[in-house]
């Protein structure tokens, strides 16, 4: 939390300095850095009724801070960017550029967009202005090219590799005792701001100096005795904090939950005369101690079980857990099979039988080969023909094999009429028919809804794949009436999938649980299209969890044989 309002007041200083306010700024900023710096949860300082006790934290400064931990919101800081051209911030995403130099931007060229900066940059009208010049318009340029590249957030699938070789780096620091992802990653958000990671150690120093050295550390933000912020190559910025061994429990609980979640706890805290922080659960009067060496004691002392991470969005996993209600989650080891796998046959880079040694590493039991029907030329579509020949080597290596089986299948293109892009006499043959939407996202809601219902009423469709098209961070899911698609998928039958390539998890935690909750069936796919991306079904059974998917769920956490019955 004190991060959180310690960016607040600095957003305000950044609305005032672009307002041209020459003193009020600072004042903020020096708050902000008293915040920041802060030994302990501003939370419990409010709770007390001390915040105007911090240094530099007045009257004025201490009544917003209150409004905003009281409410969550600060009406303030609204009006502020009500009345600030909106497209100045998005400048000041750009490193570099500051909220002066946005506003002498604005007021000398009317730049209020990064294509407008960018565009004036490239012309060289930069040049002109006072104070700079042509490496000033470089930086900008290389600024906005990280901005477009990295933004604000990163794919989940892109970041955990990254983190979790961080956590094992960090465990083998000498005097090391436990270490933790936590924040959204720990939850398994589909992006990412910042990595968190939390540590005990009986040298917190020698923790900071390995960590602030790491290879691919690019920049040192902060380097102290118990907290550490560096910038990796790429763009992340990983925070690391040393925590005692005593209070590890609390401060796991809560840097991992959202701030939604860890708003209800503290409530249901104050409720029994308690006082929750990330150093500990105590008595609000005697100061004794009553949870907090591990996360399920705070969440067992308050009356209900253990959280997953992954639930803690405050979206009813506090009622359920205090009713003993909690869903079973799917585990990761529970997926016996990836079901949407492409190979060289279209626009895949290896063979069937690299991907089923790589599945076979991995685990698996099975995979089923969805290569894409012929219209789709971009990715090198198989015709009729090229199918049955596909399906030949699939036969071969399904008896040269043992202990696992290749299942046929295609990623059928769905027309705009609905109707699908192969015949079915080609889809009758196969194991496993997976329909999805690959052109025309911008229909209306009816058309795009009716063309959709149209492709699951054919007989041979097992699957609607990435169900909303979209792209995060990139393209918005296309307008369609999904309870409309569910109702009819869970009468006919049809899964919905959870496709898991990184930029796709579609569909999203919140559509899963949607299904869930009308009983409907779903499988998960990698969508792979070489062997290193199989991995990415683990982020698939991400995404189930979030959306409180249990093992009955999911279709192919079933054995092969029981697969297959239930596919025909």
């Amino acid at each position: 939390m004190n991060k959180q309002v310690s960016q607040l007041l600095d957003e305000i200083a950044d609305l005032l300095e672009v307002q041209d306010d020459r003193f009020r700024p600072r004042a903020y900023r020096r708050a902000a850095r008293q915040i920041e710096t802060l030994s302990e949860d501003i939370q419990e300082v409010y709770e007390r009724g001390d915040i105007e006790k911090i240094p530099w934290v007045g009257s004025g400064i201490g009544k917003k801070i209150t409004e905003f931990l009281s409410t969550g919101q600060l009406e303030y800081l609204n009006e502020l960017r009500r009345e600030v051209d909106p497209g100045l911030s998005g400048i000041m995403e750009i490193e570099g550029i500051g909220p002066k130099t946005a506003f002498l931007l604005y007021e000398t060229l009317n730049i209020n967009t990064i294509d407008g900066l960018e565009e004036a940059a490239k012309e060289g009208r930069l040049q002109g202005i006072k104070g700079l010049g042509e490496k000033t318009e470089k930086n900008i340029l290389k600024g906005i090219e990280r901005y477009r590249k990295y933004g604000k957030r990163f794919l989940l699938g892109f970041v955990l590799p990254i983190a979790l070789q961080i956590e094992v780096r960090l465990r083998n620091v000498e005097g090391v005792g436990r270490v933790s992802l936590a924040g959204s990653i720990r939850r398994r958000r589909d992006s990412i701001g910042d990595i968190d990671v939390l540590a005990t150690s009986s040298n917190p120093q020698r923790v900071m100096n390995a960590f602030t050295s790491m290879p691919s550390v690019v920049r040192i933000l902060v380097k102290g005795d118990t907290k550490s912020s560096v910038v990796l190559e790429g763009g992340p910025q990983v925070d690391l904090r040393v925590v005692d061994e005593k209070s590890f429990g609390s401060a796991l609980q809560y840097f991992t939950g959202s701030k939604e979640h860890n708003i209800v706890l503290r409530g249901l805290a104050v409720k029994h005369g308690w006082k929750l922080s990330e150093y500990s659960l105590k008595d609000r009067e005697s100061g004794e101690k009553i949870a907090g060496d591990t996360e399920a004691s705070i969440y067992n002392a308050l009356g209900m079980k253990f959280i997953p991470p992954e639930l803690r969005e405050n979206r009813g996993e506090i009622h359920s857990a205090i009713s003993g209600e909690l869903p079973h989650l799917v585990e990761y080891e529970d997926v016996k099979g990836d079901l949407h796998v492409h190979t060289k046959w279209s626009d895949g880079s290896a063979t069937i039988m690299e991907m089923v040694e790589r599945a076979k590493t991995l685990g698996l039991e099975y995979v089923a080969i969805c290569d894409h029907s012929p219209s789709l030329k971009i990715a090198g579509g198989l015709s009729a023909e090229d199918l049955m020949k596909q399906n030949k080597e699939i036969e071969l290596i399904n008896r040269e094999i043992e202990g696992f089986r290749v299942l046929t299948g295609i990623e059928v293109d769905i027309k705009g009429d609905g109707s699908l892009d192969s015949r079915n006499e080609t889809l009758k043959d196969l194991d496993f028919v997976l329909a999805s939407v690959h052109t025309g996202f911008k229909m209306g809601r009816k058309q795009m809804t009716d063309r959709i219902i149209s492709a699951i009423h054919n007989d041979y469709v097992d699957v609607l794949g990435h169900p909303t098209g979209r792209l995060i961070q990139q393209r918005e899911p296309y307008d369609v009436d999904l309870n409309k698609i569910f109702t009819e998928a869970v009468h006919l039958g049809v899964l919905m999938e959870i496709n898991a390539f990184p930029s796709r998890l579609d569909l999203s935690d919140v559509n899963c649980r949607r299904v869930r909750d009308m009983e409907g069936m779903m499988c998960i796919g990698s969508d792979a299209h070489s062997v290193d991306q199989l991995k990415y079904l683990e982020l698939g059974v991400a995404t189930a969890r979030r959306g409180w998917l249990e093992r009955e769920d999911i279709i192919n956490t079933l054995p092969l044989h029981e697969l297959l019955r239930r596919l025909r």
